[in-house]
């Protein structure tokens, strides 16, 4: 999947900001396809908009030749998120040579806010990953 794709997947309207020093918001547009019950977004795009928002403020601050991969995420859920416009934060905490850390969170268009998240991330070299996604593609084939 192209990260267009991935980004219309998602519901991505915009990247509002990023920040050198480790900072990131993007827009989002909740879907009613992306709610259960209740008219309430599924927990996992809401975990997906932070995450991203948190990858991104990482490579605002590394640069584009990592990938940053999350090896742990907590989330917590303090309201429901509901379709229409979805802005997801991310800045960071400290970051090293292998391994960042971040924070995040998710508010609707009136500034609510529906979650927070940390994260511990690897900061991956981005020509190694992309070979070994090439070569794994290659062998599905």
């Amino acid at each position: 999947m192209a990260i267009n794709e991935l980004y219309e997947a998602m519901g991505l309207t915009r990247i509002v900001a990023i920040d050198a020093d480790g900072r990131a918001c993007l827009e989002y547009q909740a879907k009613p396809q992306q709610c259960h019950s209740g008219g309430v977004v599924q927990g996992g795009f809401v975990t997906g908009w932070i995450d991203a928002a948190m990858a991104h403020a990482v490579i605002a601050r590394v640069g584009e030749n990592v990938v940053p991969m999350t090896l742990e995420l907590k989330v917590s859920f303090l309201a429901p998120a509901r379709p229409g416009a979805i802005f997801a934060e991310g800045w960071i905490i400290k970051a090293g040579r292998k391994t960042a850390f971040a924070e995040g969170s998710l508010k609707d268009a009136d500034g609510n806010l529906l979650a927070t998240a940390s994260s511990t991330l690897m900061l991956a070299d981005r020509g190694r990953v992309e070979s070994a996604a090439k070569a794994a593609m290659e062998n599905t084939q």
